[in-house]
């Protein structure tokens, strides 16, 4: 009985594609207009800087941290990229200000973390604000506007016989190198490891607050680049740009099986949640239902994935002691003392 409980949590990816699905099929169905090639791309162009953001957000929290500061890092970016171009610069000087921003911004945190031994919820939640009003320090209130036509023709175009905008693109480039990395390398283990069981992984000599830094600084340079995105997409750089956004990112990661107590999920389930954020968020947009009511469902679904997470959490203490291992660690919740052979390579 406990077996075939452990099995059906660690089958949670089959009944998120499931719900996926039915959503897609219902909205197929009731939404007007939801199922044309026009509106699925435009759905897929809403969810490219997300994407994004949560390929670093999955390995912050299985490492048992979190980054609120993403969508200020992203709007930050943004502001720098578009004064870049508006004093002239070419946009691949203006890409690498960016993202060398974020790598900057990510570094910051990394440190504030590690160095100092600050919690990452307090720290980002402080460099959220600092950063944003960084970007009002840089632009005010205004915003860029006028961006190169090959600049903007990316933002709005789509891939040569295909619905895909290009701006998917980087997502569709990164999401296999991620999850190479999270499942098949070393580097994955470790980090499974950190977030698993901190006081083993150190005892295992791997070096935590190496990996914890990168994690941070991976994360602001990926947000830049969402940046990049965001800005391309809108032909448009300010300072509020994306408010809210890391709300919809963490949702994702969390619905998508990503455990909020760290060392467990996979970067699948997280594909079907960011499908099915994307396809709720257009539903409602189809529907005429406004930002605040799709602000309120999202908000819903992020409690729920906190129950989910919690009573998974609490179902798999209880069960530990009557099924063996194998079976978690096949959802990346083994027990990070299996990888110590590995952990200090």
């Amino acid at each position: 009985m406990k077996e075939r409980l452990i099995r059906y949590l660690a089958n949670w990816n089959v009944f998120l594609a499931l719900l996926t699905a039915a959503t897609l099929i219902y909205a197929t169905i009731a939404a007007p207009n939801f199922a044309t090639a026009f509106n699925i791309s435009q759905a897929i162009a809403g969810v490219s800087e997300r994407a994004l953001i949560v390929l670093a957000m999955v390995l912050l929290i299985i490492a048992r941290e979190i980054d609120l500061s993403v969508a200020s890092m992203l709007a930050l970016s943004s502001v720098v990229f578009g004064v870049v171009v508006q004093a002239g610069a070419p946009i691949p000087l203006a890409i690498l200000a960016a993202l060398l921003t974020g790598l900057a911004g990510g570094a910051l945190n990394g440190a504030l973390v590690t160095m100092l031994g600050l919690p990452s919820l307090v720290v980002t939640l402080g460099t959220l604000a600092l950063f944003r009003g960084v970007g009002y320090i840089i632009l005010g209130s205004g915003s860029v506007n006028e961006f190169p036509e090959e600049f903007t023709d990316f933002g709005i175009d789509t891939i040569d016989g295909t619905i895909l905008p290009w701006t998917i693109a980087p997502f569709l480039v990164l999401a296999p190198i991620f999850a190479v990395v999270l499942q098949k390398s070393a580097l994955g283990r470790r980090i499974y490891a950190i977030g698993g069981n901190p006081d083993v992984a150190r005892y295992a000599g791997v070096r935590m607050g190496r990996i914890r830094l990168g994690l941070f600084a991976t994360s602001g340079v990926i947000s830049a680049l969402a940046g990049i995105v965001f800005t391309a997409r809108l032909a448009n750089a300010r300072a509020d740009n994306a408010v809210g956004l890391e709300l919809d990112v963490i949702t994702i990661a969390l619905l998508g099986g990503v455990s909020v107590f760290g060392g467990r999920g996979d970067l699948t389930g997280v594909f079907f949640a960011l499908v099915l954020i994307a396809a709720l968020r257009n539903i409602l947009g189809l529907l005429q239902i406004g930002g605040d009511a799709q602000g309120t469902v999202i908000g819903l679904l992020l409690i729920g994935s906190l129950l989910i997470n919690t009573l998974t959490q609490r179902l798999l203490t209880l069960a530990s002691g009557f099924v063996a291992s194998p079976v978690s660690a096949r959802s990346g919740a083994g027990d990070p003392s299996e990888s110590s052979p590995t952990a200090g390579q």
